[in-house]
């Protein structure tokens, strides 16, 4: 209906009856004109006599004057709509529109198409064509339209719209969309229990979530409802479906094609880095590994891992090599750089989250814990021939999870260190190049003219830089760069014994000597930027940091390090940020503690890099949370940070730079930089709450709070513990939070830190609401409360009202509870703090459902829910879709409870394992409910797991739940 002209009138019967010229909503008149325009239009185009329309409208008992009505009826729709539309013939009346005016019409069309997609065996777009369908409905068709035809009609297009969403359903499990699956399947399965297929498809999102014992009870359920009610048998399809996954049958968990991800190009990754144009030798090694790649479709799988020094072509020979093979490949390359040379290595999980992604496999849908992502990895690998190149591996345990398990896969592995302990590994050790190959790669680049003339010169240099790829590739394109010198100018340079005999050595320390070469080409400037800006500990720099290191202004910033691109000493990782190669990060380290003076200005420049992120970070904070007393305890900075014109800018900020900032904190654990460094880890608490890079920020908080003990810290030592309360606490390990949460008090007090005085005994109220402490919490939440006024620290004040709320519903004094939530509210409300907002409106939604008040709960806690999702807390929204389905159960609105869980279980962001089994109680006591014992069971089965696990007290009341499903 897009491509219709705008003054076109347009009709829609999937929702309320209406007919709309543009953007003007046109009088369409009671009830039953209403009736007689859905009735025409329901006729593609056909006449109905005035008889029929009397039968659509008022059934066998028409009025007296129904003739005449639906006279009137038309004539009053004639004038309403276009000349033409409304015409009158034989006796009877037709509507005569296009199509494509109708969005019923439109509808079918899509589905149609919908399903040649899927007939052409492009799922993707069907998919998308029938919840395009599926978008056009409005609520129930035809809605309040009298007489006994919509009646009809409506049933119709209410099953066709069930139809269209179980064909859509379908497809989502074909294409791996099963966890998102799961919320709308277990709802459709409440409100139409005995519709087999969508138990069939229920039963197969499950089993592939990994949810096997669930798949089973909902057989079971199934079976027992359509003895009871039916006195059937379920169908084969689901009976063979029950013994399919009982065998755990490997087909069976592979969906027809990979998930979708937001972008479908990414559904054939082609990741490879560009191979160089001037590659060079190599030959036996390139034939060695090719033959390997070439014969991976018939062997489990091929590992070929080539080792070597820093600098001896290691990269360039493996993407060499992986460019040769990609026929052999034909859907799609893997490519990571591990960072194993470097104090950073990447993450095995972190990989895999990004390989998955690759391979589009929906954010929803990647698992937290290592071994479950390497699972579905494997998983999504199997018949798939794909090639994986694991460049720069700091070992082999970094790689194992990396990689592929399944016959028609290979992987390529470079690394410093030799594979010996990798099973199956064929393993190659990379030398550095034979006087003719480097002879031939140096001539390459710099031209084989100048080379001709000046032979043995051009020997006296390959033979300097140790024959070593990386440093013959840097000393050619210095010479290439300059015209005016001839080789034998730069086989001086090299003969320079003192900056050269010492470190052309077996080793790191040949690569050293050709960034000599390099640096010393650079002017005082280039130089001091290239010092300074090895120092930091990120994965990258942005141009904005680079500029607090250097304490040089933006532009000035950008020409030197553009210039630092230019010379291959610094690479351009994406407009705006800047990164080193490892071996040049250390290298220039090594200069800046030989070449800085005064030494001083390495910590300077450190400190200034801490300053912008202290101080841009606080900014960020004062924007998300305006009043909070806060930013006003951070220890001040010397150098300024940036300014945002909206949070949104201000969190893209953040997120875009947690790993540098994190790493900043973590290099910044001396006596004169502590205390910002913990401040900074203060102030960057959304990393933490968001679910965001958590494992880094706890890592950080826990080495702050070593190093404050240390260093006899008291103030840093007790916000350090105080963050570190929160994480614990997030992560579900009370025992660890209450611990430090105990020590942090202690060291407020001594310290007289008036935010650790506020903070630490607030969060240690919240823990006291998890561990059923109440009378303890309560004490601990009038500390908080008494700490937070006396600094005026009105959010602060807010907080731990809204706590407090909590210990007093627990205590059953529910009156009291809503009042402080209430109170809370105000004050959230009055400084204009959205994402606080959020929590008070929360707390409230908690209480009003104790109150049995459960609209209202209702209303607060879906605002809350808006709020964390715009906010992007995909850790509270899980924690508030389980709230949201605690209040549907409270009003007995049973699948909407379900649906609910379902969706915080999806997001994966409800907070560690007792969260989980949270959810999984209130899962179980709705499905139960809902009539479906047996699923209910399974997930009560799998809490009461996690519960006696973690020790915890919640594992009796699952087991309450579970005796009387077990004995009915």
């Amino acid at each position: 209906m897009d491509d219709v002209p705008r003054d076109t009138v347009r009709f829609s019967v999937l929702g309320p009856v209406r007919a709309w010229r543009g953007g003007e909503s046109l009088n369409t008149g009671s009830p039953q004109q209403r009736a007689l325009l859905a009735a025409l239009l329901l006729r593609d185009g056909r006449t109905a006599t005035a008889s029929e329309l009397i039968d659509a409208i008022w059934g066998e008992e028409p009025p007296s004057q129904a003739l005449a009505a639906i006279r009137t009826y038309a004539s009053r729709l004639r004038k309403a709509l276009d000349p033409g539309v409304l015409v009158s013939e034989s006796g009877g009346y037709a509507i005569r529109a296009g199509a494509d005016t109708l969005d019923l019409a439109v509808a079918q069309e899509l589905a149609a198409d919908a399903e040649k997609s899927r007939s052409n065996g492009d799922r993707c777009q069907a998919r998308t064509l029938i919840n395009k369908a599926l978008g056009l409905w409005d609520g129930e068709p035809l809605a309040s339209v009298p007489g006994p035809y919509a009646e009809t009609q409506r049933a119709r297009l209410d099953e066709w719209r069930l139809q269209l969403t179980e064909t859509r359903l379908d497809l989502d499990l074909e294409v791996g969309c099963h966890a998102e699956a799961i919320s709308e399947l277990t709802a459709l399965t409440a409100a139409h229990p005995l519709r087999e297929r969508l138990r069939e498809l229920l039963m197969l999102a499950l089993y592939r979530s990994g949810r096997q014992a669930e798949a089973l009870a909902v057989y079971a359920d199934t079976r027992r409802l359509l003895a009871d009610e039916l006195g059937v048998d379920p169908r084969p399809e689901l009976s063979a479906l029950q013994q399919r996954i009982l065998e755990a049958d490997a087909d069976l968990a592979r969906p027809v094609e990979p998930a979708p991800s937001a972008a479908p190009t990414l559904m054939r990754p082609a990741q490879l880095p560009a191979t160089v144009p001037d590659f060079t030798g190599r030959a036996s090694f390139v034939r060695e590994l090719s033959d390997r790649l070439a014969a991976a479709e018939s062997s489990v799988m091929a590992v070929s891992a080539l080792a070597g020094i820093g600098g001896v072509g290691k990269t360039t020979l493996a993407v060499h090599v992986a460019h040769a093979a990609r026929p052999h490949f034909p859907d799609g390359q893997l490519y990571v750089d591990l960072q194993g040379a470097g104090s950073r290595a990447a993450e095995p999980e972190t990989v895999l989250g990004a390989f998955l992604r690759a391979l589009g496999t929906a954010d929803t849908s990647i698992p937290d814990t290592l071994d479950e992502r390497a699972a579905l990895y494997r998983s999504t690998l199997d018949g798939r021939r794909i090639l994986v190149l694991l460049d720069n591996a700091r070992d082999a345990s970094q790689i194992r999870p990396l990689l592929p398990g399944t016959t028609g896969c290979a992987a390529l592995v470079t690394s410093r260190a030799r594979m010996v302990d990798l099973a199956g590994a064929h393993l190659i050790d990379l030398d550095v190049m034979s006087p003719d190959e480097a002879l031939q790669l140096f001539t390459k680049i710099v031209g084989a003219e100048r080379v001709a003339s000046e032979r043995e010169a051009a020997l006296d240099v390959v033979g300097a830089c140790g024959f070593l790829p990386l440093a013959i590739r840097i000393a050619a394109a210095r010479l290439a760069a300059r015209r005016t010198w001839t080789v034998s100018v730069l086989a001086a340079k090299l003969a320079d014994e003192r900056r050269r005999l010492d470190e052309l050595q077996a080793g790191d320390l040949a690569v050293k000597a050709t960034f000599e070469l390099g640096y010393g080409q650079l002017e005082p400037a280039q130089a001091r930027a290239f010092r300074l800006l090895g120092l930091a500990d990120g994965p990258d720099i942005s141009l904005a940091a680079a500029a607090a290191v250097l304490d040089k202004p933006l532009q000035d910033t950008e020409d030197l390090l553009e210039s630092l691109v230019d010379t291959s000493l610094l690479e351009s990782a994406a407009p705006g940020r800047y990164r080193y190669h490892d071996l040049v990060r250390l290298y220039a380290r090594a200069c800046a503690e030989r070449d800085e003076q005064p030494p001083q200005e390495r910590e300077m420049a450190l400190s200034r890099l801490l300053d912008f992120y202290l101080a841009t970070a606080a900014r960020v904070y004062a924007l998300e949370r305006p009043g909070d007393r806060t930013v006003d305890h951070l220890e001040h900075t010397q150098y300024a940070g940036l300014e945002f014109t909206d949070r949104s800018q201000a969190l893209d900020w953040l997120y875009a730079e947690a790993d540098c900032l994190l790493a900043c904190v973590q290099q910044s654990l001396g006596k004169q930089t502590l205390r910002r460094a913990v401040d900074l880890l203060i102030a960057a608490k959304d990393l933490a709450e968001s679910g965001a890079n958590s494992r880094r920020y706890e890592t950080a908080a826990i080495a702050l709070r070593d190093a404050a003990a240390t260093a006899g810290d008291a103030r840093a030592e007790g916000r350090a513990r105080t963050t570190l309360t929160q994480v614990h606490s997030t992560a579900g390990r009370f025992e660890e939070a209450d611990d430090e949460a105990h020590h942090a008090m202690a060291l407020g007090l001594a310290a007289q830190d008036p935010w650790t005085s506020g903070n630490a005994p607030n969060e240690r109220g919240i823990l006291a609401i998890y561990r059923n402490q109440h009378a303890e919490g309560e004490a601990y939440l009038q500390t908080a409360i008494d700490a937070f006024r006396a600094d005026d620290n009105r959010p602060g004040e807010a907080s731990a009202l809204c706590n407090l709320s909590r210990i007093h519903l627990a205590l059953s004094r529910t009156a009291s509870a809503v009042e402080l939530a209430e109170q809370g509210i105000e004050i959230y409300d009055a400084l204009g703090l959205a994402l606080r907002l959020a929590n008070g409106r929360y707390a409230l939604g908690l209480a009003l459902t104790q109150a049995g008040r459960l609209t209202e709960a209702l209303e607060q806690v879906t605002q809350a829910l808006g709020i964390f999702h715009e906010n992007r807390q995909p850790l509270w929204e899980g924690v508030t879709h389980f709230r949201l389905a605690e209040v549907h159960l409270a009003a007995r609105r049973y699948t909407l409870a379900a649906a609910h869980a379902e969706q915080a279980i999806a997001l994966r962001g409800i907070g560690g394992e007792w969260r989980r089994g949270t959810v999984l109680t209130v899962l179980g006591r709705a499905l139960s409910a809902l009539g479906q014992p047996d699923r209910a069971r399974a997930c009560w089965s799998e809490a009461l797991a996690i519960y006696e696990q973690l020790g915890s007290a919640e594992a009796d009341e699952v087991r309450g739940l579970l005796h009387p499903v077990a004995a009915a």
